[in-house]
């Protein structure tokens, strides 16, 4: 077998040739920009979702790896339903975050002729693109192996390499919406029974590269395309911050229940912490999301996070900390939103990756010692200061930050923050900035942490009323 590739300089499509079994397999992957991207999946080359495809009625399996719980199910790569933006999670299938990727098998049913088979997926940021091998079977080798694992290579037991997809753009950034139409030039790529996905993620510096497919088609010759429909908009309810500049989505038509109070008490709160928060970290030439949105989802696991410009907060969590920690750590959240610090690696690979210890530092930094000082939540104390170090990440990390911030310079969030968004973080810049390097000033604030606990624990001990045994 042989392949050659043929790059289409200047255009958006990537058209691929692979020579397999005498035909001539040919590859088109279509590429619109996220300021290009619109919910209808138009492109250039490759034909728009179906919804009345032979996937739709095929059985997927997870052969190998794990599905993200942040995301849908392997039916939403068969519904004949697309996402009506960039960052939409539910709407999309990815296996789990820090995995590479996986292997899904399609079962069409019965054996069937195939004139195509079309991917789409849309993101942001680097789970965007493709990258995976597809691989079809007929069933009726002697040693055909239908769910092969990774470390099995799948032509040594009945499969056939039908196409390698790759459409991660070089020197380019990777967001945007892709689409990828497989076909032959003698009109079928073969008549097949199964189709096996071999997916690997798109980029290995953070835990987030693997893709975001929002559907797989398989095309029979002079079947009627319908095309897919987009998903259903969620209810939400809009909230503009400083005087419309920005605009905040709170989306609760999942969880009724939280309307009122996201309504009430939380909008509130997004109006005017998020204009606060984009003046405590600018930097040169940096304009913060103008729209954000707040999905509270019913089946999410944990508390919340953040992607783009959307955030996700699990109803179960909120609903027990309605009066407690609820507001606080979307609070968090929004400090993500405004951070952006994966847009310097984006445009440039070789730039600086931000630990995430300080990311997430930063983002308590900003919650407990700023928004909420009163409940005192990021305090080390004699139960936690064994295991406290500066790099702890969270609530640790926060008050490291508020102490060198009291201590040596009062913008050191204000200048890593511009660092960190820019690429350009290095451990240098504590130095820089305070004349100590993060190392020392770590060491630094755990003794002072200590002796102001010795004190208080002293004080404490002083002011104790005498029992009878004390006597």
């Amino acid at each position: 077998m042989k392949s050659r590739a043929i790059f289409i300089v200047g255009a958006s499509t990537v058209l691929i040739f692979a020579m397999v079994s005498r035909a001539e397999v040919k590859i088109f992957a279509d590429h619109n920009r996220n300021e290009s991207a619109m919910p209808d999946f138009k492109f250039k080359s490759v034909p728009s979702p179906s919804e009345s495809d032979a996937a739709t009625k095929a059985k997927f399996t997870i052969v190998d790896g794990r599905r993200d719980r942040n995301g849908g199910n392997v039916d939403k790569l068969s519904d004949g339903k697309i996402p009506l933006e960039e960052d939409q999670p539910s709407e999309n299938f990815f296996f789990n975050a820090g995995t590479d990727g996986g292997r899904l098998l399609v079962d069409l049913g019965g054996t069937i002729d195939i004139k195509q088979v079309n991917t789409y997926s849309w993101h942001p940021g680097t789970r965007g693109p493709q990258v995976y091998k597809l691989y079809a079977g007929d069933g009726k080798a002697d040693d055909f192996n239908s769910q092969p694992k990774r470390g099995t290579d799948p032509r040594t037991c009945g499969w056939k390499l039908v196409a390698s997809v790759d459409t991660r753009p070089k020197d380019k950034p990777g967001g945007g919406q892709y689409g990828v139409s497989i076909c032959d030039s003698n009109g079928t790529i073969g008549r097949y029974h199964y189709l096996l996905f071999d997916i690997s993620r798109t980029e290995g510096t953070d835990p987030f590269g693997n893709t975001f497919y929002s559907e797989i088609d398989v095309v029979e010759p002079n079947a009627p395309v319908v095309v897919a429909t987009q998903t259903t908009k969620p209810y939400g309810k809009t909230f503009e911050a400083e005087k419309g500049k920005y605009r905040i989505t709170i989306y609760t038509s999942e969880t009724p229940d939280l309307t009122e109070w996201a309504h009430k008490e939380l909008a509130p709160v997004l109006q005017k912490w998020y204009p606060k928060i984009v003046k405590m970290l600018p930097s040169e030439g940096y304009q913060a999301p103008r729209r954000l949105s707040i999905t509270f989802s019913p089946n999410m696991q944990g508390v919340a996070a953040a992607s783009g410009t959307r955030v996700r907060c699990g109803a179960g969590w909120f609903r027990r900390q309605l009066q407690g920690e609820a507001k606080g750590a979307v609070v968090h959240e929004l400090v993500h939103v405004v951070q952006q610090y994966g847009r310097a690696r984006r445009s440039d690979p070789n730039a600086a990756r931000t630990p995430g210890w300080l990311v997430e530092g930063i983002a308590d930094y900003i919650r407990w010692f700023l928004y909420e000082p009163q409940t005192r939540g990021a305090e080390v104390t004699s139960r936690n200061i064994a295991r406290a170090r500066y790099d702890s990440s969270y609530r640790i990390s926060g008050n490291f930050l508020n102490w060198v911030t009291e201590t040596y310079d009062k913008d050191i969030v204000r200048k890593l923050n511009a660092a960190a968004r820019q690429g350009r973080y290095n451990e240098k810049l504590w130095k820089e900035a305070t004349g100590h390097t993060v190392q020392e000033l770590g060491d630094e604030w755990k003794r002072n942490l200590k002796k102001k606990i010795a004190a208080e624990t002293d004080a404490t001990a002083k002011t104790k009323t005498p029992t009878e045994e004390d006597k």
